[in-house]
């Protein structure tokens, strides 16, 4: 069969594509080698947060206790399965049946390329005129002996009964947000990181209250420890380094995702790749023009975040159609460590800001009794504001049971440069997060 484009991968940046190409006039044909929707909404962020708004619900209740609450809540672990599956089990067959039904083609099946304008998926060869290539990440591996015991996010968010013990290896995003689950589920829960400086996009005296904070709520973080083996015992697993040992249940590799590429055969379509993935230009378009590549996919700066891979397939729909002449280009991008507490930032890089000290300033502002977080008993709510050498406001990193809200606030700040006076103009709903905005800024 021939298209005029042939998008591999069904995630959210691949059905971002697709759709857009369709309704630019587009022969679109998308292949997908798992489950169609992607990462995000079958074992990705969608499910992480269903499983997580249990664990707020019981962090708000324990907040007011004696505050007007009485009687504790406990997290029903298959209960909260069961929640997420009724979500996520009706996620592939939609998400297939709004393709079909917007008259766009479908393959299920590992795609290869066999040429660089046609690949195989099953026993079929299709071809096209352009590729957008959308294949997203999947968990990486840590190689080490015994690592075919390590199990990863997706088989974590799938457990049908959660062991009375887990351990998670790394610090980042994903160990710090299923370590928080699995605490407040009632598992034993302990953290192992080669470095002492876990979550290092984030600023670090912050990283450090999300650390106190999760050991005050009985996770244990092993720092400074590089694993070197896992062995299995009869009843679970020990955990081996250098001067240290741990016996668990369950291990979580959660040491980070590398580009789904295995499969592709990208060498016969002539497509250079790194091991951080496909290499694109401004436009997205990889060393063969007709060919590009978006999502997590990419070798890049930009946050491999769903809302970013969304961002870039918009932009390849116009690029391919040769629309714009424009780059692309990112505006300021709101990353956040969900939990009962969250962590969150936008603006210059940390990295950006400790190249050049002195041209920055900051000021920090214990929030715990503003009446925002005073009536939810947020005893923990802080913020950092980051300033240039002029006052301007360049970075902001929340740490509250509301900091993912209060960031997208400070996404249309931060992008729009909307100054105290330009916002002081405007009137918002008394309380909330918003109105806070002309104290904060």
């Amino acid at each position: 069969m021939d298209y005029d484009v042939i998008v591999l991968g069904s995630g959210p940046a691949g059905m971002a594509a697709a759709y857009g190409l369709k309704e630019a006039g587009q022969k679109v044909a998308v292949v997908e080698s798992y489950l169609w929707g992607g990462t995000c909404p079958n074992y990705g962020c969608d499910p992480k947060k269903i499983l997580m708004s249990a664990v707020e619900a019981q962090a708000r209740g324990k907040a007011l206790a004696q505050k007007g609450l009485v009687g504790e809540t406990h997290i029903n672990w298959e209960a909260l399965l069961a929640f997420k599956k009724s979500y996520t089990d009706q996620i592939p067959t939609r998400q297939k049946g709004g393709l079909e039904e917007a008259n766009i083609a479908t393959y299920t099946g590992t795609a290869s390329f066999v040429s660089p304008h046609a690949l195989q998926v099953g026993e079929q060869i299709l071809s096209a005129h352009q590729f957008l290539i959308a294949t997203g990440q999947q968990a990486r591996q840590l190689d080490i002996p015994g690592q075919e015991y390590l199990k990863n996010s997706t088989d974590f968010m799938a457990l049908p009964h959660l062991p009375p013990r887990v351990a998670f290896v790394g610090a980042g995003y994903i160990a710090f947000e299923l370590a928080t689950i699995a605490r407040a589920a009632g598992a034993e829960v302990h953290v192992i990181h080669h470095n002492d400086r876990p979550l290092k996009g984030f600023d670090e005296e912050l990283v450090q209250e999300l650390v106190a904070h999760l050991q005050e709520a009985g996770i244990v973080f092993h720092f400074d420890v590089s694993l070197s083996e896992v062995q299995k015992e009869r009843a679970g697993y020990r955990l081996v380094a250098s001067d240290f040992e741990l016996e668990t249940d369950l291990v979580i590799g959660a040491t980070g995702r590398a580009p789904n590429l295995g499969a592709l055969h990208l060498e016969r379509a002539h497509v250079d790749y790194g091991k951080n993935g496909i290499l694109v230009n401004e436009y997205l378009q990889t060393t063969q023009p007709h060919i590009y590549a978006c999502g997590d996919v990419l070798a890049k700066e930009a946050p491999k975040l769903t809302p970013v891979a969304s961002y870039e397939a918009k932009y390849a729909v116009t690029s391919m159609a040769k629309a714009t002449h424009q780059p692309l280009t990112y505006p300021l991008l709101p990353t956040v460590v969900f939990g009962d507490y969250r962590l969150a930032r936008i603006g210059i890089s940390e990295k950006e800001l400790a190249a050049e000290p002195t041209k920055y300033h900051s000021q920090l502002l214990d929030l715990h009794d503003w009446y925002t977080y005073f009536r939810i008993q947020d005893q923990k709510a802080k913020i950092k504001l980051v300033y240039d050498e002029a006052d301007r406001l360049v970075a902001v990193t929340c740490f509250s049971s509301l900091a993912d809200e209060l960031i997208n606030y400070f996404v249309l700040v931060l992008n729009k440069k909307i100054s105290p006076a330009e916002l002081s103009d405007y009137i918002f709903a008394y309380p909330g997060l918003a109105n806070d905005l002309n104290y904060l800024l």
